[in-house]
């Protein structure tokens, strides 16, 4: 709990306050067994923050102890989301908390360049690597291809790189030794347990509220995305405004910003954004009930599908860890969709930038062609400056996220209050 109340800043800033608490402070857990259970948590899908929490709970305490620890780790930022979410829906339109928001969204570009340019370092260390990244961004922003299908071209390309290009992308470090196998018994256990948790409540929403509802549609599309969700939560945002803004219009351009805002400035996974996304989803489709209590439930089903898969993936492939590490093959595929990550997060960073700083965009279609181009006379001058003064506070005076996000939320509301928005 104490570690899910100080994770702000993304993955990053999470895990490094779990290995200060945990490794440093508690020492329950040495350095080498840390890292290790980090790099396995790495090649999931899903929030890989999260998952080192219930893995490092499932080492000290078995299968009890990785339950609590990944629950506890979640909910302090499920409960600040709903409540932003409920003041969102409540108050959203007065003028202080528009400032507030239009602070955050301008100050979120620079949040997700940041995070651009980390991975970017780490990731991008030859020229195929470059080139699938490169790749990614122009099947995204150009040509409007399906975010699983990215993943999967750079798995598949980082695999045959492996067999026929093996010094072009170095394959993640193998372990020391073959982790035991503990059987097929063990892993069907497992299955029969934890596949109709995850979609138990699926089915339940499309019996009562009907297949076309949007109960059933956030179900399966959030389920959908804890399986291809590789590279964290930025890497999953892209895909996710796509489909929410475009296909299913559970949310708008700026909402969905907001939501990423929101998301930033509370503690706990970043993909906690999903959640803002399946509460406004339900808030608008309430059918009966009222929007409030539909919104809850809409956020209830989203986190449920969300992260139960992040439990039983650690579950069901701790134990094989270790034979996992040593596959080439593998490690290969999954270094060149880390690769191809960056090209999605630049995808997301130029798709916020385009809805913060533009107040309108002309969609343009040819052949296969399919963008968003700016209409430059309807560039919003205070978002910019608020963008700027984010980039400023995060790259030249190097302050925290948190300090840069308060900074440009109060700019924003001084912003809209003197009558400059």
């Amino acid at each position: 709990m104490r570690i899910g109340l100080l994770s702000f800043g993304g993955p990053a800033g999470q895990i490094a306050v779990m290995h200060r608490i945990l490794v440093d402070e508690k020492r329950w857990i040495a350095e080498p067994r840390f890292l290790h259970a980090l790099n396995y948590c790495m090649l999931l899908p899903g929030p890989e923050a999260q998952q080192l929490a219930t893995y490092i709970g499932w080492l000290l305490h078995g299968t009890r102890g990785g339950l609590t620890a990944g629950l506890l780790f979640i909910l302090p930022g499920f409960l600040a989301i709903l409540a932003l979410s409920l003041i969102y829906v409540l108050a959203g339109d007065q003028p202080v908390v528009a400032g507030l928001l239009m602070g955050l969204k301008a100050a979120v570009i620079a949040v997700v360049l940041e995070a651009l340019i980390r991975i970017a370092r780490r990731a991008l260390t030859n020229r195929l690597a470059r080139a699938l990244a490169l790749l990614a961004f122009a099947a995204l922003a150009l040509f409007a291809v399906p975010f699983p299908l990215v993943v999967i071209g750079a798995g598949v390309a980082g695999w045959l790189a492996t067999r026929f290009m093996r010094r072009d992308i170095p394959p993640t470090a193998a372990a020391d030794a073959a982790a035991p196998r503990p059987g097929a018994a063990h892993a069907i256990k497992l299955l029969a347990l934890w596949l109709p948790l995850w979609f138990a409540p699926v089915v339940a929403s499309a019996l009562l509220a009907g297949p076309h509802s949007a109960y059933a549609d956030i179900g399966m599309f959030f389920s959908k995305m804890a399986v291809v969700t590789f590279g964290g939560a930025y890497a999953a945002l892209a895909y996710v405004a796509q489909q929410a803004v475009e296909r299913y219009a559970w949310v708008t351009p700026v909402q969905m910003m907001d939501g990423l805002g929101l998301a930033e400035s509370t503690p706990g996974p970043l993909i906690l954004v999903l959640q803002f996304v399946g509460f406004l989803a339900a808030y608008h489709s309430a059918g009966g009930l009222p929007p409030l209590l539909a919104g809850t439930l809409g956020a209830l089903l989203t986190v449920w599908v969300t992260f139960v898969p992040c439990f039983l993936w650690i579950f069901l492939g701790a134990p094989y860890v270790e034979r996992l590490r040593s596959n080439a093959g593998l490690a290969g595929a999954l270094s060149a969709i880390t690769a191809a990550v960056v090209g999605v997060i630049a995808n997301l960073a130029t798709w916020f930038a385009l809805h913060a700083l533009f107040a309108r965009a002309v969609p343009l279609s040819h052949g296969f062609l399919r963008l968003e181009l700016p209409v430059l006379a309807s560039l919003r001058l205070v978002p910019l400056a608020l963008a700027a003064l984010a980039l400023v506070l995060l790259f030249a005076l190097r302050q925290g996220l948190a300090r840069t996000l308060v900074i440009c939320m109060i700019a924003g509301a001084a912003a809209h209050l003197a009558g400059l928005a």
